[in-house]
């Protein structure tokens, strides 16, 4: 079976872009969540990127979509799904950083999902990098403060299916090419999205045309680098990066809604930096004592 070249600093420039990316997606998110429903938003996003895949596969014609690995598209297609509703869900009714930091806490799943999943053991240094930026978290969410609602629930749920789209994401780029990964991805997560726009299907004001249209072509922004991302490193190298997202989302919290972080914020943010840096040295120094998830199929 053929594999992805491995190449970590490729991996974690894409893994990076990915998250600056999507925190631009989430600050117009929660900007446009204000004028047409969080349901539409996400069908919008789906139908949008779809769309931008149509002329490629026109191209390439339907042969290109032929594929053995349906059944992980397919859990692909709904973690993503699951991981996008769950968090504008909670970005509407949480501050955007609490929000941004629950989404991006899915590293701490990911090695538990391989174990559950896979049989995969990672390696003990692994987790550390993860730990650092868990503590990061909780330094800037300081749940203690004012109490966790049912929304950070939410919040935490699209944490858990985000693990799920890594996870998979990653063992299809060992055998399927990005576009065809990108397009089972948009168009399953558009089927699943449709019943719920219908059902709460509301007028879409003139103003909200240009953001959803820009959310949508930075979500495929975001799902093309992401795809690229775990195509040259292992999801527990990449992963802990993800952390980075909740940097980029707290400047825009502090730039747009006047969200000025703490000194205990200032340093959580800092030890989720040293995470993702950590996480990047220790990938090169164990790349070659991780099996890969192909040979445990």
């Amino acid at each position: 079976m053929t594999t992805s070249p491995q190449n970590l600093t490729l991996g974690v420039l894409f893994a990076v872009g990915t998250s600056l990316a999507m925190s631009i997606a989430a600050a117009l998110i929660k900007y446009t969540s204000t004028m047409v429903s969080i349901e539409t938003i996400v069908f919008s996003q789906y139908l949008i990127c779809t769309t931008v895949m149509l002329p490629r596969l026109a191209t390439k014609g339907i042969s290109a979509l032929k594929t053995d690995c349906m059944k992980l598209h397919v859990i692909r297609g709904l973690s993503g799904w699951a991981c996008f509703y769950c968090y504008y869900l909670a970005l509407n009714y949480v501050p955007l950083v609490d929000a941004a930091l629950l989404r991006n806490s899915a590293p701490l799943c990911v090695p538990l999902l391989l174990l559950l999943w896979k049989g995969i053991h990672i390696p003990a240094l692994r987790w550390l990098p993860i730990f650092i930026g868990l503590a990061g978290v909780l330094l800037i969410l300081q749940p203690g403060s004012d109490g966790l609602s049912f929304w950070h629930l939410i919040g935490f749920g699209s944490a858990i299916s985000l693990a799920g789209s890594m996870v998979t994401t990653r063992f299809l780029t060992l055998t399927e090419p990005s576009n065809r990964i990108i397009f089972y991805y948009f168009s399953i997560s558009t089927l699943t999205a449709l019943p719920l726009a219908i059902w709460n299907w509301q007028p879409i004001p003139s103003e909200a045309l240009l953001p959803l249209l820009i959310i949508g072509l930075s979500i495929w922004l975001v799902m093309w680098l992401y795809t690229q991302a775990y195509r040259y490193a292992k999801a527990s190298v990449i992963s802990p990066l993800n952390y980075l997202g909740v940097v980029f989302t707290g400047f825009w919290g502090w730039v747009f809604w006047q969200q000025v972080p703490d000194n205990l914020a200032i340093i959580g943010t800092a030890l989720v930096v040293a995470g993702g840096v950590l996480a990047m040295f220790l990938g090169k120094e164990t790349s070659g004592k991780e099996t890969a998830p192909s040979q445990q199929n």
